[in-house]
């Protein structure tokens, strides 16, 4: 009976256990089907999220032009290969839309994207074997370009599909590259890292766009899609007040005396000093965007790296005794050694402390004094007022410029020694790009003037120009009587008997300028030896009205022991300078054998082949006419505009063939891509040595150009005997 009485009890248990869940999971499955939830998720739109197919509509990120519309960077359309495996994409077709033969479809596309066959195959198999819709190649099936696209399209390999994806795209590779900087693709998205790309990328960047419809288990769309698509908007253009023809022949100097010289640094600058434009700027070590690998300086150094300036600084000391009422050029001075006590170390003259005996103030400038700037403000400004100067020139604060990554120097200003070294550049530490600003008072008649490099924003879409700068006045640390003394100061470096800067003339253009000569502290010490020093120069033309400031500074040079350090230096101020203020057409001031005089265009496009290629090679142009075909269709310049004699203008013509391009310039060659859309891949520096497309080859739109390009060998030695 107990047994029975346990029985019964342990089976009412089990029943009521049952009955228990039965009613809970009924119940799950009644408010399942009441609410259509499942912890808190809609099943409706659970089911609705996984039937959709969405995509991403990426934004084109907007273009960086120089001041002449010369395109510095843009997307450029790049594709990734993709391998359809499944075959269930081929359903109900005619012809298969999956990989039917690995074997062959690897060996068809190992050397056209320079992979192992192996690899190729062995990724394909185990898509297959792993039940994989489809399969990608890793690095070696990405940033494919359109030229391999469609070779690998001619072949016809069922199963084969491309996904473009645009990557950053710099088409004059090292062409002010550390302001231009590079912007690399981090999960799908296109960032800028350093220069213009980072200071203006949420500007550059614009916003992507999306597209969404329901899709069956093929991914096909439905009958009724319920297709959702919002537009992407492209980023916005930025226009910079760099000139691509004053930059290019910065770098090409700098290239060689890069070459020639191989010093530690190089760093150089040209700007408009009466509105702040940076219209070239440069750096030596730098890089290729495209290719930013093994960079030895990722630092802009003229605006990122402050130095002792050396005796450029001297400007400054004079126009701040000027100014202040306490300087008499002609009152004369002991050079040599000057020492203000006992306990403070004496200040020695650039040539051993030997001196010139009794000079002047004004010749202890043209000569380069220490002791004629030490006793200026020791003990005619005073060295509280002569920091109130150089606060004045704002050298304790940044320029402002709009580049990232700016740093400031540092006044040095705490013991006598200090004060008095400051004086003639050292102790304290400034940027290039700092002198450059104060610079920009003395010779734009006191006023000083913000350096700027964005020239304008604009709409991508519509043209329409939605931000432009215009130059802008910071301070007055100087009158303009005090500007003119200085800047005829600055002329007799240059001119006179006992200058410094007398292998700075230029042929046609009276210079104002200031040498400099620094020492390099290094573990608490000054280096000493030949060439152990940064040689630079801060200089302006024409003397009587600036239109450019240049600053060079080239750190450690490989000097021969008959050559100064002004020889890297001079050459690149002089070449530079000189054919900038021709090609602005600013008008000599000195007297000259021979004017070179720009020579207007005419009206091309339209215009008879013939005809036209001889009107304008009589006025020595360097005329290429692109193609055989008898009317004009483009050129590389517009009607008005004015070129040089020996400038090169491409002429293309109605029938367009490849010509030889080989000893054209970078600038050339890409000045040609842009008229015929060309796909263009430049390897080195200088001129065309290769090309891809052969003379003669009918040219069409996003052709692929390949050249290789090299410094001629005659370069160094010129440069060498220049110097």
């Amino acid at each position: 009976m107990k047994k029975n009485k346990k029985t019964h009890i342990m089976s009412g248990v089990l029943i009521v256990l049952f009955v228990g869940i039965f009613l809970l999971i009924s119940g799950r499955f009644l408010y399942i089907q009441a609410t259509g939830e499942i912890a808190g998720i809609s099943l409706d739109k659970w089911a609705d999220e996984k039937r959709t197919a969405s995509y991403t509509l990426d934004a084109e990120r907007g273009k960086i032009y120089g001041r002449n519309g010369m395109t510095l960077a843009y997307d450029r359309p790049t594709y990734r290969i993709q391998a359809i495996v499944g075959e269930s994409h081929t359903q109900n077709e005619e012809e298969p839309l999956h990989v039917v033969n690995p074997e062959k479809t690897a060996e068809k596309l190992a050397p056209l994207l320079d992979a192992d066959k192996s690899y190729l195959l062995n990724q394909m198999k185990e898509g297959i074997e792993g039940g994989r819709f489809q399969v990608e190649f890793g690095s070696a099936g990405k940033e494919i370009s359109q030229n391999t696209k469609e070779k690998i399209e001619e072949l016809e390999l069922p199963g084969i599909k491309f996904k473009e994806e645009p990557i950053r795209y710099y088409p004059n590779g090292m062409f002010a590259s550390q302001i231009i900087g590079f912007a690399q693709k981090k999960n799908n998205t296109i960032n800028g890292i350093t220069g213009i790309e980072k200071q203006m990328n949420k500007f550059l960047s614009g916003k992507d766009g999306s597209i969404s419809y329901q899709r069956d288990q093929y991914n096909d769309k439905l009958l009724n899609p319920e297709e959702v698509v919002k537009q992407p908007e492209d980023g916005g253009d930025v226009y910079l007040t760099i000139d691509q023809k004053i930059q290019t022949l910065l770098e090409d100097v700098m290239t060689q005396m890069n070459e020639t010289y191989e010093p530690e640094r190089m760093t150089a600058a040209v700007m408009d000093p009466k509105t702040g434009e940076i219209l070239a700027m440069s750096n030596r070590p730098s890089y290729n965007p495209n290719n930013p690998s093994d960079v030895e300086n990722w630092y802009n150094d003229v605006i990122a790296t402050p130095v002792e300036p050396g005796s450029t600084m001297k400007m400054f000391t004079w126009a701040a005794a000027i100014e202040e009422g306490v300087y008499n050029g002609d009152e004369s001075l002991e050079s040599g050694t000057y020492k203000i006590s006992d306990r403070v170390a004496p200040v020695r003259d650039h040539n051993g402390g030997e001196g010139w005996g009794s000079i002047t103030y004004d010749e202890g400038f043209a000569r380069s004094s220490n002791v004629a700037a030490s006793k200026l403000v020791w003990e005619k400004i005073g060295t509280e007022k002569y920091l109130e100067y150089l606060k004045g020139f704002d050298f304790d604060e940044k320029t402002g410029i709009d580049l990232p990554g700016e740093a400031t120097g540092q006044l040095v200003y705490n013991y006598p020694r200090d004060k008095i070294t400051t004086a003639f550049g050292q102790a304290s530490t400034v940027t290039p790009i700092q002198q450059m600003k104060a610079a920009s008072a003395i010779a734009n008649d006191g006023k000083m003037v913000k350096p700027y490099v964005i020239s304008k924003k604009v709409d991508s879409s519509t043209g329409e120009t939605i931000e432009e700068k215009s130059p802008e006045v910071t301070s007055k640390p100087i009158s303009k009587e005090t500007s003119d003394q200085v800047m005829n100061l600055l002329g007799s470096v240059v001119s006179s008997e006992n200058g410094t800067g007398k292998e700075y003339k230029l042929d046609d253009y009276s210079v104002a300028g200031k040498t400099g000569t620094a020492q390099i502290s290094e573990d608490g010490s000054y280096l000493t030896g030949h060439g152990n020093y940064m040689y630079s120069f801060l200089g302006m033309a024409p003397k009587d009205d600036p239109q450019l400031l240049m600053y060079v500074s080239v750190k450690q040079p490989d000097l021969k022991a008959t050559e100064t350090g002004s020889a890297p230096v001079s050459f690149i101020f002089k070449n530079v300078m000189e054919n900038s203020l021709h090609y602005l057409s600013i008008e000599p001031d000195k007297e000259t054998d021979k004017q070179i005089e720009p020579v207007e265009l005419p009206e091309m496009t339209g215009k008879e082949t013939s005809g036209i290629q001889e009107e304008l090679a009589s006025k020595g142009l360097n005329v290429s006419v692109i193609g055989s075909g008898k009317t004009i269709k483009k050129a590389s310049a517009a009607a008005g505009d004015e070129l040089l004699p020996g400038d090169r203008i491409i002429l293309i013509t109605d029938e367009p063939t490849m010509p030889d391009i080989t000893g054209w310039s970078l600038r050339d060659v890409m000045q040609l891509a842009e008229l015929m859309s060309l796909d263009v891949e430049p390897i080195g520096n200088g001129y065309v040595t290769n090309q891809s497309i052969k003379k003669g080859t009918p040219l069409k739109n996003n052709d692929y150009l390949g050249v290789e390009l090299q410094q001629p060998e005659t370069d160094a030695q010129e440069s060498e005997q220049s110097g």
